[in-house]
């Protein structure tokens, strides 16, 4: 079949692209902007659009399909095109459904920790040799691409709650109606679509309600939103709770207990020990045991960006993280400190998303970096001014953060002279989150 996406270069997007071309299809798109990894996966296979840009031109009537990506606008050039063609045009997470509407459809939904969540499910699902589809929101060891779309039986979904694409403008997880789903935590962003939390609420009640009849829900008991969701769930699916798998810190190393025995794990914190066992109660009910789990558990070495080492020698460990949202930013935060007691802990966030660069959202993140001896905000002039947001001054950040000490910069250069400026003479941890690039600033030869 022939397949154009338009806005190809997106994370989703362009796995979708080499995912079709590996099963066969003709594929084609353009972008405005593409930047690695996308760029260079896409080139591998002869799949990089010759010039960056719009061209109505390419959309012709013979094509099956167009894929349009979240990025793209309602005035799209090329959309245009194919909508007076009257050709089929999909979100990407609608296109997905229509890929696996015959197949048990597992999502992993929620605010925080969707990635490391579908991720273990996949490495569990992999160990034990199932055969599965999957989307998932970063690259893992192991798996050459983000996407697969094959026959098998299963799907596996990260489920966004951003809007699917500008012809399409609701929650991607509506699309999916799951027979599993994961709910690992609700903790309000997105203000540019969700402007109040309730809206953003709203959101993950009307998820509950396209679950398949008979479908079950697990989700964290910890989170007081979580459980009255589960209260007010329709009937006719199951809502089931669960805690954070029990972990102990033996010699710098933690260990997950389960009723089967032990295993070491290099995760930390106790929000990825909740997502390993939701991880494990899904793949329990796809019928794996506790001991194919147990075994697969050391080899699982995360997802990119999430919670991973760029350093680790005497005296000096760093992470880098994507963590972005309040919730998420605390969770991290609190993770490495538990998992390095006693050992400094100087951490650097950058805002880069619409929500956390709007002053009206700033003082969520009230007390997110306190468990950090040392912290420092970065955000970029220009990214504001690309928001159309208004300037952001020092005070107004500390205050929102609720501390005073907190350095905030804007400049990449000097972030990196603050950063060194930390190192010291004594024993410390650096911790990177962002779900940007510091302003170019290379972290990997920072933490050296």
């Amino acid at each position: 079949m022939r397949y154009h996406l338009i806005a190809i270069g997106g994370s989703a997007m362009h796995n979708i692209a080499l995912a079709l071309w590996e099963n066969g299809h003709e594929v084609s798109g353009s972008d405005d902007e593409i930047y690695n990894p996308a760029r260079d996966r896409l080139a591998s296979k002869g799949l990089l659009p010759v010039q960056q840009g719009w061209f109505p031109e390419k959309i012709q009537s013979g094509l099956d399909a167009v894929i349009l990506g979240m990025h793209a606008r309602a005035d799209n050039p090329e959309l245009l095109r194919a909508l007076e063609l009257g050709l089929p045009v999909f979100s990407y997470p609608a296109f997905l459904y229509e890929h696996a509407k015959d197949k048990i459809r597992v999502v992993v939904a929620g605010s925080h920790g969707k990635t490391t969540t579908t991720s273990m499910i996949l490495h569990f699902l992999k160990q034990a040799g199932r055969d599965f589809d999957y989307l998932v929101g970063a690259q893992l060891e192991g798996f050459e691409t983000m996407t697969r779309l094959s026959k098998a039986p299963l799907m596996v979904l990260e489920g966004d709650e951003y809007f699917a694409s500008a012809l399409d403008p609701v929650p991607k997880i509506y699309h999916y109606k799951p027979h599993m789903a994961i709910l690992t935590g609700v903790a309000w962003d997105h203000i540019n679509v969700f402007p109040t939390f309730e809206d953003y609420l709203a959101a993950f009640r009307h998820f509950l309600e396209t679950v398949e009849p008979g479908g079950r829900v697990w989700y964290d008991v910890r989170d007081p939103h979580l459980r009255k969701l589960a209260a007010e769930a329709p009937s006719r699916i199951e809502c089931i709770p669960y805690e954070p798998l029990q972990a102990e810190l033996s010699d710098g190393q933690f260990w997950i207990s389960a009723k089967e025995g032990k295993a070491p794990t290099t995760l930390i914190g106790q929000h990825n020990f909740a997502n390993l066992q939701a991880a494990w109660l899904v793949c329990n009910s796809r019928g794996l045991s506790g001991e194919e789990m147990l075994a697969a558990i050391p080899g699982f070495k995360g997802a990119s960006k999430r919670l991973q080492v760029l350093e680790e020698r005497p005296g000096f460990s760093s992470y880098l993280d994507f963590a972005h949202a309040p919730s998420k930013v605390r969770a991290t935060v609190e993770a490495v400190k538990g998992r390095h007691p006693g050992r400094r802990l100087v951490a650097v966030l950058e805002l880069h998303t619409f929500s956390s660069l709007n002053p009206l959202f700033l003082p969520e993140y009230a007390g997110a970096m306190e468990a950090a001896d040392q912290a420092a905000v970065f955000f970029s002039p220009h990214t504001l001014e690309m928001k159309k947001l208004p300037p952001l001054e020092t005070a107004q950040v500390q205050t929102a953060f609720q501390r005073p000490d907190l350095a905030v910069i804007t400049d990449p250069a000097s972030l990196g002279l603050w950063a060194g400026s930390q190192k010291g003479e004594d024993d410390v941890v650096f911790l990177w989150m962002s779900s940007g690039n510091f302003g170019g600033l290379d972290i990997r030869t920072a933490a050296k």
